[in-house]
């Protein structure tokens, strides 16, 4: 199969090879699909670039993908063959093949079908993306009836966040940082937006809620926000972040936070719970079995250009996620 890989770590044009990999079988219990889209995550070019130790001869890079089941192993129904379907945790927990190439096996519990009226490229932005979001929204629970913040509103994870808080039933206030940012997280389903460049988000929040503040906060960078954050959050409430660019280290207030009996859950992928995965899982499925849901594609690469998709996604500004094309 044509695959791209790199066996050291380092920026993407340096380290980023091309050619043929033998393609895999699929093991007892794992499916091997036929990979149409392989979607870039910035954790994908974290890891590329060593924020990980490196454990393994060679990486195939990417974690997120969609295609076609064309072959099963033992102990999985044949009906899975010809099956359409999303995939997460390719290049993660053990694991060195990831979704840059034309074929992946992997366990048949990293796979859920994916509906007709959505593209590959478009279910390829389902894994990491959708279920940390997920992930986010419902870590203190169900949302319907309360108030959720959600800070980047318009980024990759947090756009699914929206959508995902309005789908449960919760009335969502997301942070922007421009009238086009706005515009797309309204779209997605934003009840008020507010530009935290030029406004106050705490003072903004207390005008919104007549003072009540959010029950629930879904944050891109509690490092950076952590204050303003705190201050838009009711007693009682909680925060769940899935990163921290702003600060990784920053002083934490525990006194405040003792003070408003909050819970604060930060959250990965890969290795949260597998009953919370499983969740996810289903519920993506559920959400976008309606038409119309905004699952959004910034842009899409051939395979062998898969160094310019991550440089792509290191520059930053997209909207949506990067998606590289295996078969072409």
């Amino acid at each position: 199969m044509r695959a791209v890989w790199y066996d050291r770590q380092g920026p993407a044009g340096d380290v980023i090879e091309q050619g043929e990999l033998p393609t895999p079988e699929p093991g007892t219990g794992e499916v091997r699909v036929r990979l149409e889209a392989s979607g870039v995550n910035p954790s994908d070019t974290y890891r590329r670039r060593g924020a990980v130790p490196f454990e393994y001869p060679r990486v195939i890079p990417n974690s997120d993908g969609a295609g076609t089941i064309d072959k099963v192993g033992a102990m999985v129904p044949e009906r899975w063959v010809g099956k359409r379907v999303w995939l997460y945790n390719g290049q993660r927990n053990g694991r060195w093949m990831g979704t840059a190439a034309e074929y992946i096996s992997l366990s048949v519990d990293l796979v859920t079908e994916l509906p007709s009226h959505v593209s590959f490229a478009e279910g390829a932005t389902l894994g990491v993306p959708g279920m940390t979001a997920h992930g986010c929204v419902f870590a203190a629970g169900p949302v319907q009836g309360k108030i959720v913040l959600v800070t980047g509103g318009a980024g990759a994870v947090g756009h699914y966040a929206v959508q995902l808080a309005v789908w449960a039933g919760a009335m969502v206030i997301a942070t922007v940082s421009s009238e086009e940012k706005a515009a797309r997280a309204r779209a997605g389903g934003a009840s008020h937006t507010i530009d935290y460049r030029i406004e106050d988000v705490a003072k903004r929040v207390r005008d919104i809620t007549g003072g009540e503040l959010v029950d629930h906060v879904v944050d891109v960078d509690l490092g950076g926000n952590l204050a303003g954050v705190l201050a838009s959050v009711r007693d009682g409430g909680s925060i769940a972040y899935y990163a921290s660019n702003g600060a990784l280290e920053p002083p934490v207030p525990l006194r405040a936070l003792m003070a408003k009996n909050l819970t604060v859950r930060g959250f990965v992928l890969p290795t949260s719970p597998h009953a919370d995965r499983k969740r996810a899982q289903t519920d993506m499925t559920r959400f976008v079995a309606s038409p119309g849901r905004i699952l959004s594609v910034a842009g899409t690469f051939p395979l062998y250009s898969t160094a310019a998709a991550h440089m792509s996604v290191e520059q930053g500004g997209k909207i949506g996620t990067v998606i590289v094309e295996p078969h072409k």
